[in-house]
């Protein structure tokens, strides 16, 4: 081969190689093209997934604290600072429409101190507090709200000027100057005619991408189920602490802010009043106008408590037509003062439908002034409201810091010398532990409850001799017959004498016999004449020694005796029985009745009325019955 063809064929050769060469060169930077675009494609998704975690994990953070009954401004800052801090925003506040003295303007309701929201409210030389916006009607934010769609602004300056009008224009120069906004989102925020406002988030991006936009209006409508759940809980709450028809606080509300008040008075060594108020013939005004026009009476009268009420006071409905009222740091001639305008006031109202004014009969008592105890303070405000009402109504009386000896005392020292003389059969063990707290209690001046431990004594005691004994049931029984007997006018030593008859008027069962006691099947005849003894043995082998309470013991003899005659021990009838005994024979029967026993299910509260119904004019008097009736439907709201 000459050297020509040798040249020639290696040119060849070379132009073969340089172009498989080009060729895999092109196929290797079309792989790397692709990897490019896979690696961005990756990255994008990764970003992608990365907010969806966190708005996910958001989410659910937010979604706790809504299950937690945290409050609604918790919430709603969790959102907030999520969207500030953990998806790039530059800032975001929820505001809500209200009214100032320009009109119609935004508050805001998330307060994140951070420099943009600084320098945005001193546009107006405002803390981040005190900042609103005062939007034009026809503005972006109102129509936004107005169609319930997202909003956008394309200029921060744009977007003071239309909410912020007021703001210095120098300032405004120099905000919109260092500020990274680009883009300023609104989204409506409206929750069934109770909130109407809008989140808002300024983001440092001029364009916004349809997921990002969805995770936003996610977070608005997370707002919204907030503000919701939030209002729910505001209802339930109030629901709970007030009465329905006067919307005062309820009872229960009441001996929760009176130990509160006690235990802070004690503390700061200033006093409180307590101020007892009850409406004056209620019975004559229900028998004469209608229940309807009683329920008038007293709505009338707490409107006129609440109006002359201070915004600390506490004024609450304690059942029926009696009222109370704590005034925290009044003393007691301030109180006199206090229940003397309420009175007047009373008497000057008016009530709808009614010819004859109300009037009421107010008693008063002093915190430290004249007693360290709660129960005592109480005792001695009843007492002295009972007082008003003897000395002919409509007046004010305050409580006489003599013969104060309360029921509870009575009952107290009952209790310590059953169980240290040993009365009853009954637990030496759990028998010392009860006369250690009652004397404890005897020299206690906290202000802590007397009678919460009278009632588990008696609970305690029940359960020795009947295991199904429910807790708390004696604490019921006192609450009842007293809501029964001061229906009935009962004086105030009589509803005394009452509340210690219904702690000691089963006692004699202590000293049955065990087997009856505990009985699952219903007695036979012989049982039954067993039985039928525990009033006398609770007369007079327990109580008769016991001199304190000589007066108590007719009450609880007759606590069985029918309205016709037909009951035990000594079958006295109509108006020989003591109403007090009477109490105690309608209160003991329908708890009876409500409870379950081994021989038949529990009754329902409407089948035990029914069956008390059912015994007018044998077991009850009719008036008495009337009296449960009204008292079983304030019972119920206790």
């Amino acid at each position: 081969m000459g050297i020509l063809d040798w040249i020639s064929q290696s040119a060849k050769k070379l132009k073969d190689v340089e172009s498989q060469i080009g060729e895999e060169t092109k196929d290797v930077y079309e792989v790397y093209q692709r990897n490019v675009v896979l690696e961005r494609e990756i990255a994008q998704r990764t970003e992608e997934l990365r907010l969806a975690n966190q708005t996910l994990l958001t989410l659910e953070q937010v979604w706790d604290m809504m299950n937690s009954s945290r409050p609604l401004s918790s919430v709603l800052e969790t959102i907030v600072s999520s969207l500030y801090g953990e998806f790039g925003y530059i800032y975001s506040f929820i505001a809500q429409k209200e009214y100032d003295e320009q009109g119609p303007c935004y508050s805001l309701k998330t307060y994140l101190e951070n420099d943009f929201a600084l320098s945005m409210a001193n546009l107006t030389d405002n803390s981040v507090f005190d900042f609103k916006l005062h939007p034009s009607q026809d503005g972006t934010i109102e129509n936004s709200i107005k169609e319930k769609e997202i909003c956008y602004y394309v200029s921060l300056k744009s977007f003071i000027e239309e909410n912020i009008p007021k703001a210095d224009e120098q300032k405004v120069e120099k905000f919109v100057e260092n500020s990274e906004v680009k883009t300023i989102i609104i989204f409506p925020i409206t929750v069934q005619n109770q909130f109407s406002g809008f989140l808002s988030v300024f983001s440092p991006r001029k364009e916004l991408k349809d997921d990002e936009l969805s995770f936003l209006n996610l977070f608005a409508r997370q707002i919204e189920l907030a503000i919701t759940i939030a209002n729910l809980f505001e209802t339930v709450k109030k629901q709970a602490v007030t009465d329905h028809l006067t919307n005062l606080f309820n009872r229960r509300f009441f001996e929760d802010a009176l130990h509160r008040e006690a235990t802070r008075s004690l503390r700061t060594k200033q006093p409180f009043c307590l101020i007892g108020l009850d409406l004056d013939h209620l019975k004559r005004i229900n028998d004469t106008y209608g229940h309807s026009m009683g329920d008038k009476a007293i709505a009338t009268i707490a409107n006129v408590i609440n109006k002359t009420s201070r915004s600390v006071d506490v004024p609450s409905r304690y059942g029926g037509e009696e009222f109370f009222i704590i005034l925290p740091n009044i003393n007691a001639q301030g109180g006199v003062a206090a229940a003397e305008r309420l009175r007047v006031a009373i008497e000057q109202s008016e009530v709808e439908g009614l010819p004859e004014g109300i009037t009421a009969s107010l008693g008063v008592a002093s915190f430290i002034e004249q007693t360290t105890n709660i129960d005592e303070l109480f005792e001695m405000c009843d007492k002295a409201m009972y007082s008003s009402k003897q000395k002919g109504r409509n007046q004010v009386t305050l409580a006489d810091t003599d013969n104060v000896t309360s029921w509870q005392d009575i009952a107290i020292d009952a209790f310590v010398d059953i169980l240290t003389q040993h009365r009853i059969p009954f637990n030496k063990n759990l028998a010392s532990e009860l006369i250690e707290k009652l004397q404890i209690k005897q020299q206690d001046s906290s202000g802590t409850s007397t009678q919460e431990m009278l009632f588990s004594i008696v609970d305690s005691i029940s359960k020795s001799y009947f295991p199904l004994y429910p807790d708390g049931s004696t604490k019921n029984k006192v609450a009842l017959a007293t809501l029964i007997a001061k229906r009935l006018n009962l004086s105030k030593s009589e509803v005394d004498k009452l509340k210690i008859a219904m702690l000691l008027y089963d006692i004699g069962n202590t000293m049955m016999p065990k087997d009856i006691m505990k009985k699952a099947a219903p007695l036979n005849n012989d049982e039954k004449q067993e039985i039928q003894k525990h009033p006398i043995v609770a007369a007079q082998e327990i109580l008769k020694p016991i001199g304190s309470v000589s007066n108590i013991i007719p009450i609880i003899e007759q606590h069985h005796e029918n309205w016709d005659g037909t009951g035990y021990p000594n079958n006295k009838k109509g108006d020989e029985i003591p109403i007090t005994s009477q109490i105690i024979l309608i209160v003991d029967s329908y708890f009876a009745m409500i409870s379950y026993r081994p021989y038949r299910k529990a009754y329902t509260i409407d089948e035990a009325i029914e069956e008390i119904k059912t015994n007018v004019n044998k077991k009850y008097s009719p008036e008495l019955v009337d009296a449960f009736i009204y008292a079983i439907d304030e019972f119920k709201k206790i």
